[in-house]
């Protein structure tokens, strides 16, 4: 909580995502280690985090924007550049045609998926991906929700397949397994599709091994990562892909919000004009239990509140939180590590304002980068 210090002054209102330039390059230097020690590619994944108006610094350090979809390839294409890479479970008709458009990298989920679309994103130029479902997995957050390896997971053409598949025509063999891991995630994905798909390895260029990584992560172990890279790339001969998004982000910004009224109920609750349901969907989703600036677990401080926030959705609510001194309207509430997963996923329900975004600057200058009104929610909703 902020009364005064550290909160947005009165020309940036609430809600609003304020993203730490001075931290983001502090993660990229990173990033950049690793790139430049293990000598391997490192993209932006912007299911993750896409924020333009960060963009001039991110491509610096990175190489390009990997996309879940068309309209975040169109993104990458036209606001980030250099390279543009694309995985979908499937592709629609037509899509792939746009997509050999822009990306230069297209990953197929199967197949199938590479026998019906293949020859059009290879006859555009394009280098081809196979994601394969590696039967590893470190997912650290969300259960099966955020485990693409579960059982019966979408994702990937699985091990006992592998043999039907045409590989000549193949650049990139490609596996996701991971979410918000460490080092020892990272490091044994990439022994164990060494030591299980060698023969496959042995006849693509490229190795991409996906998102997840969280490299930024204080305590992860970034000399075992650059030196798993390093053994497997003189093994197998190939360049080595990372796509974290997370991994890029992770404690970089701010979600802040303010207390709009006050409640009791069998216990004090607060009311703000942030919103699990609308603003930190994974809240509920993942779930997981976002942290407050100077605030404690409910009954550790001397005043207990239960966070919600406005919309008819019952179970809007974020969390039971303690503070040193009492609650009231106008007070900020600042929730940290509100980078990743969450601007990308805000939704308007209810009519619910979408929270708007703003760049801290390494002077501590604060920049609104959108304006996000009636027009956000009216434009969604058809004539």
């Amino acid at each position: 909580m902020t009364k005064g210090g550290g909160g947005l002054s009165d020309q940036i209102p609430t809600p609003c995502f304020v993203l730490d330039l001075k931290r983001l390059k502090s993660n990229l230097e990173l990033a950049k280690r690793v790139r430049d020690e293990a000598g391997c590619k490192i993209l932006l994944a912007t299911k993750a985090f896409a924020m333009p108006a960060a963009f001039p610094l991110m491509r610096d350090y990175l190489d390009g924007t990997t996309a879940s979809g068309e309209q975040e390839a169109r993104l990458g294409a036209d606001t980030f550049g250099k390279e543009v890479h694309v995985y979908s479970p499937a592709y629609a008709p037509g899509e792939v045609e746009r997509l050999s458009q822009i990306a230069q990298h297209i990953y197929f989920n199967s197949a199938t998926q590479l026998e019906c679309f293949g020859a059009i994103a290879r006859g555009a130029g394009a280098k081809i991906g196979l994601r394969v479902n590696p039967g590893y997995s470190n997912a650290t957050l969300g259960g099966d929700l955020y485990d693409p390896c579960a059982p019966m997971s979408r994702f990937g053409e699985v091990a006992t397949k592998l043999d039907q598949v045409d590989w000549s025509g193949i650049d990139i063999f490609h596996v996701h397994a991971l979410c918000e891991s460490m080092a020892d995630g990272s490091v044994g994905l990439i022994e164990h599709v060494a030591d299980q798909f060698a023969p496959y390895l042995e006849q693509v260029s490229t190795v991409n091994f996906g998102g997840g990584h969280f490299l930024a992560k204080p305590g992860y172990e970034l000399d075992a990562l650059i030196q798993s890279i390093k053994a497997f790339r003189q093994r197998f001969g190939v360049e080595v892909v990372l796509e974290p998004g997370g991994g890029l982000v992770v404690d970089t910004g701010e979600l802040h919000s303010s207390v709009i009224d006050l409640h009791w109920n069998d216990g004090d609750i607060a009311l703000l004009d942030a919103s699990a349901s609308t603003h930190m969907p994974d809240v509920l989703e993942a779930p997981y239990r976002p942290g407050i600036v100077g605030a404690g677990d409910a009954g550790e401080k001397a005043h207990t509140y239960r966070l919600a926030g406005r919309t008819c959705m019952t179970g809007d609510v974020i969390g039971d939180y303690s503070f040193d001194t009492p609650l009231k309207p106008g007070d900020q509430i600042i929730f940290t590590d509100q980078m990743h997963y969450t601007f990308v996923k805000t939704n308007t329900f209810n009519g619910n304002p979408l929270a708007n975004l703003a760049l801290r600057h390494e002077d501590g200058s604060i920049e609104r980068v959108s304006d996000f009104g009636y027009d956000a929610f009216r434009s969604r909703l058809g004539r």
